[in-house]
């Protein structure tokens, strides 16, 4: 038997966390480890005690054709990353990595191009995560350095 490597050990276990987004059109789930310990997940889903997409059988953003990456405020979702933000706490998070894996709802097959959407992605920032290690197959990776998101800084677009 191979061992699996660490990074699709805790790949595998944000996959499984997708298992319990509600959402219709993409499913993710997220994962903190600091420390080579979990200390957070995260899934996108409806905040606590309001209706899940997945409930109510429709999503509006997939109803106005609204692409990926846009207009995210009329998603009723709290997206994974954030999800694991809030259960870890920042202090939990400073130097941490992120593990995210997303999933197609309607297909089931992995999002080769999975990636934290502008809003995540400065909360990522805030919280102080490190690194974020993004499923692309069932073995491959992308390690991304939140550094990166920071120098090359996607909110300046159309202000330079």
């Amino acid at each position: 038997m191979q061992r699996t490597d660490k990074e699709n050990y805790y790949l595998d276990i944000a996959q499984t966390v997708t298992e319990r987004s509600t959402c219709i059109r993409r499913c993710y789930g997220a994962i903190i480890v600091r420390n080579d310990e979990i200390v957070a997940t995260g899934y996108n889903g409806a905040p606590r005690g309001r209706v899940n997409c997945c409930e109510l059988g429709r999503c509006i953003r997939e109803e106005l054709a609204i692409p990926r990456g846009q207009r995210y405020e009329l998603c009723r979702s709290v997206h994974a990353e954030a999800n694991a933000i809030i259960s870890a706490g920042r202090n939990k998070c400073i130097g941490a990595t992120m593990y995210l894996v997303g999933i197609d709802a309607k297909s089931g097959e992995l999002l080769s191009d999975a990636t934290s959407c502008s809003m995540c992605r400065r909360t990522i920032i805030n919280a102080g995560i490190e690194k974020i290690v993004i499923r692309r197959t069932k073995t491959e990776y992308e390690i991304v350095p939140v550094k990166d998101w920071i120098t090359q800084d996607d909110s300046l677009i159309g202000m330079e």
